[in-house]
């Protein structure tokens, strides 16, 4: 999901009554109609169809129809429009964090040691077959310029790479709090997930380093030596 996208989801409950519609139709149990929803706030019904609209327009609540007399056939009248939580999810950090990396990472490395390998060997093959998983996704990228296409496929997982002749460096750690917390760790699987992007995107000519800076993401991609 862009930011753009996002934003515009979240920025959509910045208005007072979208926002006690929306944390209303959350709350039930089951899908809310609009009679129900304008009934239970106190909201003109012309409001309540607007912003309920709106909500589903940016992604927020989701559509569907129901005769809710439970009868059907002529006569049974027309369905009712009733809202429910959409199933997308909004998540914005700035700057970018990948936690949800990291957690895949890690539950990938306990199944690994449950079936006999040691926990590091399980860590550090997990992170680089992640990566690779990512770097094998990306499309349209020329890998005759490697140091270009690590840095766009680095940039869509929260890097904020920036391109210098040999080096990619990496502005942002999408890992900064568990980082700065757990640092051996947690940087030598950053450094196996950015080599398996590497080999996902068969790159062989550069490599991931552990150069730490301040400011940085510990991580800086090279032209192999």
């Amino acid at each position: 999901m862009d930011l753009q996208s996002t934003a515009a989801g979240i920025g959509a409950l910045a208005d007072e009554t979208r926002r006690a519609l929306y944390e209303y139709v959350v709350a039930q149990a089951e899908p809310v109609g609009r009679e129900q929803a304008a009934s239970a706030l106190g909201i003109a019904q012309h409001n309540v169809n607007f912003h309920l609209d709106r909500l589903v327009a940016e992604g927020l609540l989701e559509v569907e129809f129901r005769r809710l007399s439970g009868r059907s056939g002529p006569g049974a009248g027309r369905p009712s429009k009733l809202y429910r939580r959409a199933a997308r999810e909004f998540a914005v950090s700035l700057p970018p964090r990948r936690y949800d990396l990291v957690g895949d990472i890690l539950a990938a490395a306990v199944t690994r040691a449950g079936e006999g390998s040691s926990l590091p060997e399980s860590l550090q093959a997990a992170a680089h077959d992640i990566g690779v998983d990512v770097g094998r996704s990306a499309e349209g990228l020329d890998t005759g310029e490697p140091l270009g296409a690590m840095a766009e496929v680095l940039r869509s997982q929260g890097y904020e790479p920036r391109v210098a002749d040999d080096v990619v460096e990496l502005s942002n750690c999408p890992f900064d709090t568990l980082a700065h917390k757990h640092t051996t760790l947690v940087c030598g699987l950053n450094r196996d997930f950015v080599e398996g992007v590497a080999d996902g995107l068969g790159c062989s000519q550069v490599a991931a380093c552990l150069e730490p800076e301040p400011g940085m993401c510990c991580v800086k991609v090279r032209t192999a030596s």
